[in-house]
């Protein structure tokens, strides 16, 4: 039987990112990538002043944090997101998870949980 492999991504605001860094190498977490990108939720932007003219800034910048898990439970990634970036206001950001159904190591072939070793 396959080992079952999960990809959890994160999507918070950029002055989070340390302390979930953090707190995820303190569970145990090897290896992430993180990406900034840009976005909007139930936040919908906000207005910005550009020499004395309002301006909707619609796309917001977040980081997107990706965490492949096959050894730990991805429920301990998921509450180490959650209670570090947590504080009950819009923006604090999503968590999705998905099935990864194969992870091939590019430099010796290794497949499945030896590539992520």
């Amino acid at each position: 039987m396959q080992d079952v492999i999960k990809k959890v991504e994160i999507i918070t605001s950029p002055g989070r990112l340390d302390d979930l860094i953090d707190a995820l190498d303190q569970i145990g977490i090897t290896g992430l990538t993180v990406s900034n990108v840009l976005g909007y939720g139930a936040q919908k932007g906000h207005k910005e002043y550009y020499r004395g003219t309002t301006v909707d800034v619609k796309l917001l910048s977040k980081v997107k944090i990706e965490v492949v898990v096959c050894e730990l439970p991805v429920e301990l990634v998921v509450e180490t997101a959650k209670k570090v970036l947590h504080t009950g206001n819009i923006g604090d950001g999503k968590i999705f998870i998905y099935d990864v159904s194969n992870v091939i190591r590019i430099s010796n072939g290794a497949e499945g949980k030896e590539a992520l070793k």
